[in-house]
């Protein structure tokens, strides 16, 4: 009798333990249907260079967040077209202002900001004695094939023809003849794509396609490491070209693009971008 006067006394006094464990589990299930229920995915349209550092802030992003991020990556010029001509972009971030500022203009997005920075550089190919004193004169050389990206469909190509036009400050003449012999290589509708784990940069050298590509200092550092004899030169100061990067959320969107973007701009977001090669944004 004693044993089952026990019983009932504990059960009695862990009466209102039990509930608040039972409501507590409940609830936790709840907001776990209620977390799976609000995870968005994110359709982010953003500049080839950026693959590398943007697919980390995204990871890191979608662990934070429980949202997922779908990446369609390319020639910013040509994504800047794509989402004018109506495709489904949540965010869309660019090698420059000015097509994501062209976006805004047409009513079609929100501010643009700016969220990082890079640099030109050459890369060279593997035995030619090339460095930042001699790499005006190597790039006239009419033997020497000159690699860019296509100037309008991408900005790297824009930027390549801006070096252009600071040699013709340096030497006169530099700029007709650069831009006559520059190869467009990569950043137009037509051009080819590397092989599956190839980086583009590395292996138009390695194919032969260019001696020397005049691409972002970021894009240099992948290839120089995919390809160790590649060579990575700075430009002279009097050639520097950067670039600014900026990012805008496509009107119309959910709550969570503007989050994903805000991610992009904070400190997390932004180490990994240094991580990778960028200057900070704003």
């Amino acid at each position: 009798m004693t044993r089952v006067r026990i019983s009932a006394t504990l059960r009695v006094a862990l009466l209102p333990v039990m509930r608040f464990i039972t409501a507590a589990f409940s609830l936790g299930i709840v907001s776990t249907m209620t977390i799976a229920a609000r995870a968005e995915t994110i359709q982010l349209y953003a500049a080839g260079s950026l693959k590398a550092a943007l697919t980390d802030v995204a990871k890191a992003y979608e662990v934070k967040s429980g949202n997922t991020v779908e990446a369609t990556w390319g020639a910013s010029g040509l994504l800047k077209d794509k989402i004018a001509g109506g495709a489904k972009a949540d965010v869309f971030a660019s090698a420059n202002m000015q097509h994501p500022q062209a976006l805004h203009d047409a009513g079609k997005s929100g501010a643009v900001r700016l969220f990082a920075r890079n640099t030109m550089c050459a890369l060279v190919r593997p035995g030619l004695a090339v460095d930042t004193a001699t790499l005006l004169t190597q790039m006239l050389d009419p033997k020497i094939k000159l690699g860019t990206s296509t100037p309008k469909a991408d900005p790297s190509g824009d930027y390549a023809f801006d070096v252009f036009k600071k040699a013709e400050a340096i030497r006169s003449g530099a700029r007709a003849a650069l831009e006559a012999k520059a190869l467009l290589l990569t950043g137009g509708p037509e051009s080819a794509p590397p092989p599956a784990g190839r980086t583009l940069y590395g292996w138009l050298i390695a194919e032969g396609r260019a001696d020397i590509f005049l691409t972002y200092c970021t894009n240099a550092l992948v290839a120089q490491k995919e390809n160790p004899g590649q060579q990575m030169v700075a430009l002279p100061d009097t050639l520097s070209v950067g670039a600014d990067y900026g990012l805008t959320v496509i009107n119309g969107t959910a709550p969570a693009a503007s989050e994903f973007a805000d991610y992009i701009m904070s400190r997390e977001g932004q180490t990994i971008l240094v991580r990778h090669g960028f200057a900070r944004g704003e």
